[in-house]
């Protein structure tokens, strides 16, 4: 477990009013429950962390509690009041600051301006004191050890430094309660000591933290107290210090992680087959997200990515295909070479993508199923620019039929059909660009048993027939099911290798506690 002699002691504070409370919080979307009775308590001049599996019911909570999304029953106490926040605005009034994973903040302004966004000091005539205004920003971002010229344009700095300036920001507010969403996940080691020493010096000063972060390790680090969720239930809460790293895991997945040897990571093939190497990835590095991670996929093999989450399991397969800025590394289709971060490079050799996030990163919902479907292949079923209608019917209907989609017509909205077949359009969409290497990040999430079982019997006959795949799954069964072997991730880096009679559950579960602990 790592030192935690750096944090402050968690002293109670039964005489004191909690900084922030949530009682029996339920809240649903489209019918779905995702959070149950959840209670959750922070108090002051602590940092509670709220952790959780993909799912779990992380952001859905913290969005209720800075008024995101309003529950649709139980209530929200402020320092010991009842509050009730219809927008994030009014929480932050109230006195919760929070500091996002994506920065929210104001490209086109100056540093100093972000940080007093609204609060600018004034002359006589009621106009910005620019003087004073990034004098005072200096003093504050020179306390916080950030070195940046306070009068820069905020976008033209690097992830981090702006990362850094939310966090400046959040401290110039004098608030009560601190929510830190993922705020390391951009930033060097350095700038995260930085913040850290920040989060320490509020806490010592009484204000209370909520700090999420996927980063295990950090949490013993610097936390006080945890709330684990899981599917939308609070299922432990109490002193960080309690937990070491394999009981806190078991209780994010919800069953027991038995002691097991696993083979640490080597330069061993993959697979000691004859089969056409198809994919090669070697030394893909993306500063703060990547480092040196390698992938060899061969023909008819199915490459399983496994880790937590902030591993960089979804990160290594958009640096595979081109939507990820890498800093070094090669990538080869069938021994020809492949330019990193392009996309229609990636393409071009064969490479597809189905995106973990369906909605966001796949679907057009705007659009219908068979509009959904040829996206990919628009030039292909083109003569001189104009769209051959016969030829997209003969292709659409080939797709809906070899997967079993379920629609009223061709024509209907993909936004009208379930997640399992929507899943299973974003699928016909790639097969019709004819891949060499088919990437599925969380192909299963989000769609029922049913479809689930055709998905994965899909991905096992894409095998069959030659295809080199790489699987992500947060399901350790369905990566030990489908996977010939199992590459483990942990901070962005391959930590072990699973190979043969080494692919099974309880090997894999001991690979997501114990990687990199040598």
């Amino acid at each position: 477990m790592t030192d935690t002699s750096q944090q402050g002691p968690a002293q109670p504070h039964e005489e004191a009013a909690l900084a922030l409370a949530a009682r029996g919080l339920n809240k649903s979307f489209s019918g779905v429950h995702v959070l149950h009775d959840v209670d959750f308590s922070l108090r002051p001049g602590t940092i509670h962390t709220v952790v959780g599996e993909n799912g779990a019911g992380k952001s859905t909570l913290i969005k209720s509690l800075t008024g995101v999304y309003q529950a649709e029953t139980g209530c929200i106490e402020l320092a010991g009041s009842e509050v009730r926040f219809n927008h994030p605005s009014q929480a932050q009034d109230a006195g919760i600051s929070t500091v996002y994973q994506e920065v929210n903040l104001v490209p086109l302004l100056s540093v100093a301006r972000n940080i007093f966004l609204g609060r600018e000091p004034r002359g006589r005539l009621g106009l910005i004191d620019v003087r004073a205004l990034n004098r005072k920003a200096a003093e504050v971002v020179q306390d916080l050890g950030i070195d940046v010229d306070v009068t820069a344009e905020l976008g033209a700095l690097g992830l981090g430094v702006q990362q850094m300036i939310a966090l400046a920001r959040a401290v110039t507010t004098e608030a009560r309660v601190v929510i830190m969403d993922e705020p390391t996940s951009s930033l060097e080691r350095r700038e995260v000591e930085v913040l850290f020493s920040v989060a320490r010096r509020l806490r010592d000063q009484g204000v209370g933290i909520v700090f999420i972060s996927h980063r295990l390790d950090e949490l013993w680090e610097l936390c006080d107290e945890v709330t684990i969720l899981r599917d939308g239930r609070v299922v432990h809460t109490g002193p960080m210090h309690e937990l070491d790293r394999r009981s806190l895991i078991s209780a994010m997945l919800g069953r027991d992680i038995t002691e097991h040897g696993v083979t640490s990571f080597t330069d061993t093939d993959v697979s000691e087959t004859t089969a056409e190497v198809v994919l090669e990835a070697k030394d893909l590095s993306a500063p703060g997200r990547l480092q040196s991670v390698d992938v060899s996929v061969r023909a008819g093999e199915i490459v399983g990515l496994a880790g937590l989450l902030g591993s960089g399991r979804s990160e290594t397969v958009k640096a595979i295909y081109g939507g990820l800025d890498t800093s070094s590394g090669q990538i080869t289709v069938k021994g020809g070479p492949v330019r990193r971060g392009s996309v229609p490079a990636a393409l071009r050799a064969g490479i597809a993508l189905l995106s973990e996030d369906r909605k966001a990163e796949g679907i057009v919902p705007e659009l219908s199923v068979r509009d959904n479907i040829i996206l990919g292949i628009l030039p292909r079923v083109s003569n001189a620019g104009v769209l051959s209608n016969r030829r997209i019917d003969e292709l659409v209907d080939r797709w809906i039929r070899r997967l079993g989609i379920k629609v009223s017509s061709t024509r209907q909205l993909i936004s009208e059909l379930s997640g399992g077949n929507q899943q299973k359009v974003l699928i016909a969409r790639w097969l019709c660009t004819e891949p060499s290497v088919f990437l599925l990040d969380e192909p299963t999430r989000g769609i029922d048993v049913g479809a689930k079982q055709e998905v994965q019997a899909l991905i096992d006959e894409l095998a069959e027939k030659g295809m080199a795949v790489v699987l992500i799954s947060s399901e350790t069964e369905e990566l030990v099911a489908g996977s010939d072997s199992i590459l483990v991730l942990r901070d962005g880096e391959v930590s072990e290798i699973l190979t043969d009679d080494q692919v099974d559950n309880s090997r894999l579960l001991s690979a997501l506690v114990d990687g990199g602990q040598r």
